[in-house]
């Protein structure tokens, strides 16, 4: 809802601060003094196209600015967070400031939530928040899109609950087509890549490579490239250890042998060399050990001729190809070939998958249909009763012959919304083609159109704000009453405000802004220049009198035309109470 509204500079309009409210508005004036500003200043505030020649004359800028209240947890709440809005939250509702800046250059500046914004953000907020219908302006219902959401939302709880199943089945439905599709598109390429799983797996199980096997090839091949060195080094490490000469004592095992002899004769006379004497024993017995391995080092190199090496070599050749084609290790080849029959018997699946998936595709096409076929019913049955209560309500707006027709045709494919094309047509006159909404009709006429449609789905498919201009064009007497009474009661869901010309819809209103036209001439009668300013400003009861009596008769002081007035006033609090 709009709370306040401040215009700048804005064609005749200098400075105006409007204070609206829930409820009908209506704005008021003499022909030339501006109304038609406080539209523009929506315009400019919902994303319009900024006009230059809109600026006052003399001013470097014009401005439009407006405080609304939200719903903090509101998708335009949630918008204008997104664009880096700043939202004040009070009494349970967020404030949001919009602001748009347009100067006598043409450029444009558009603002939420005090940041600078593009335009096209305006746009989208302007959406959610306000429609405005006039000759100039789109109509909220002028897509097809918009036409069914507003049909649906009209056929209450079993139409949605009808669509929410149908949406889930639709979802299923062409899930299980795109990946059927996929799986047709992709068995040529399947097949490809299971014949070189097949051969891989093959030569990988050829070779039958052991976990850690290259490595320890490896480690082989070194020592039997260097056998003659590594014989050599052993044979002279033994004998430096035992000496085979007999009755020799050079030897390291000798050596120690003797130096334990000589502390254990004399260890028993002090226990730090007792303990020295246990300690070369140790020695001893280690280094007997490490000469027999030594021995037995030296037999095995004995034993390992060139053939060996040939057939290491040989081997590590085979696992090298293996590296090279799969992976850099042996173990990372033996974990490829795990995955590799896992994917292979995946692309041998798929097939089974293709029939599985045909049979689940045939029960589902079946579902889907049935629940479209349902929700058409329900949504033929809805344009009915809609376009009978909008019928009802043109014939008392002053368009008694006009007739809404809502066609629900088979749109010939089914989409995620089901499988109707959905269109809002007006018949003028009984025996005329119906056509869109939009075409064939005056400005006024086609805001009854929609005042009657919104009368009717307001209940349903509310938008905070609306906003009608020249509603009341060619209309008079007791339509006028009636279209009075349509907004009063549209008015009870959301805010209305109207320009108007006609006393009968300005009596119903909750609250009555005047714009009045002041012209200023120069002092000087030699100069034609001058200005003219327009002020606005919400009216009282008496003065609501005095300007129903304007309105009515010219003649704001004439006792009768107030006396007419304050019938005008009572009638609507009567009809408005009922």
């Amino acid at each position: 809802m709009i709370e306040e509204m401040r215009i700048r500079d804005l064609g005749v309009i200098a400075d105006a601060t409007l204070t609206l409210g829930p409820g009908l508005t209506v704005v008021t004036g003499e022909t030339g003094a501006g109304k038609t500003m406080v539209i523009t200043a929506l315009g400019l505030l919902r994303g319009a196209r900024s006009d230059a020649g809109a600026v006052r004359l003399g001013a470097k800028s014009a401005s439009a600015e407006a405080i609304l209240r939200l719903e903090p947890n509101s998708a335009v709440a949630a918008r204008a967070a997104e664009a880096g809005a700043a939202l004040e939250e009070y009494d349970g509702a967020a404030e949001l400031i919009l602001a748009r800046t347009v100067t006598s250059e043409g450029r444009s500046r558009a603002y939420v939530g005090g940041r600078s914004a593009p335009v096209g953000v305006l746009a989208e907020l302007g959406e959610q928040l306000v429609v405005v219908h006039g000759q100039s302006d789109q109509l909220r219902l002028k897509g097809a899109a918009a036409q069914r959401a507003a049909l649906d939302k009209f056929g209450g709880a079993p139409l949605a609950a009808e669509l929410g199943t149908y949406g889930d089945a639709y979802g299923r439905w062409r899930d299980a087509l795109a990946e059927r599709d996929r799986l047709r598109a992709e068995a040529r390429e399947r097949v490809r890549e299971a014949e070189s799983l097949e051969a891989a797996l093959a030569e990988i199980e050829a070779v039958e490579p052991q976990p850690g096997e290259d490595a320890a090839l490896k480690a082989e091949s070194m020592r039997l490239g260097n056998v003659e060195e590594l014989r050599t080094a052993a044979v002279v490490a033994h004998s430096a250890l035992v000496s085979e000469d007999f009755g020799s004592s050079s030897d390291a095992v000798s050596l120690v042998d003797e130096a334990k002899r000589q502390l254990e004769a004399v260890a028993e006379h002090d226990a730090d060399l007792e303990s020295l004497a246990g300690r070369v024993a140790e020695v001893g017995y280690l280094l007997a050990d490490i000469s027999g391995e030594l021995a037995a080092y030296g037999a095995a190199l004995d034993g390992e001729g060139p053939g060996r090496l040939a057939e290491v070599e040989s081997r590590r050749a085979e696992l090298a190809v293996l590296v090279r084609k799969y992976a850099p290790t042996i173990d990372e080849v033996l974990q490829w070939r795990e995955q590799g029959a896992r994917r292979l018997e995946e692309l041998s699946g798929d097939s089974s998958r293709v029939d599985e998936l045909g049979a689940v595709i045939e029960e589902l096409d079946r579902e889907v249909h049935e629940h479209a076929e349902r929700l058409s019913e329900l949504r033929r049955a809805a344009a009915e009763t809609l376009a009978g209560r909008v019928s009802e309500e043109l014939s008392a707006l002053a368009m008694p012959d006009a007739n809404l027709l809502i066609e629900v045709t088979a749109a010939g494919s089914l989409t995620p919304h089901g499988q109707d094309d959905i269109s809002f047509n007006l018949q003028p006159h009984p025996g005329s083609a119906p056509r869109p909404l939009g075409k064939g009709a005056s400005g006024g006429e086609l805001s009854r159109v929609m005042l009657a449609i919104e009368v009717v789905l307001a209940a349903v498919d509310p938008v905070p704000t609306f906003v009608f201009d020249e509603v009341d064009a060619g209309v008079g007497g007791k339509a006028a009453v009636e279209i009075g009474r349509r907004l009063a009661m549209l008015a009870e869901h959301v805010q209305v405000i109207v320009v108007t010309h006609l006393p009968q819809v300005a009596a119903f209103a909750e609250r009555h802004i005047r714009v009045t036209k002041n012209v200023s001439r120069a002092p000087s009668s030699d100069d034609d220049g001058g200005f003219t300013a327009s002020d606005v400003e919400v009216l009282p009861d008496a003065e609501r009198v005095r300007e129903l009596a304007r309105m009515l008769a010219g003649q704001e002081d004439s006792a009768s035309a107030r006396a007419h007035a304050e019938e005008l006033l009572a009638d609507a609090a009567r009809t408005s109470s009922k």
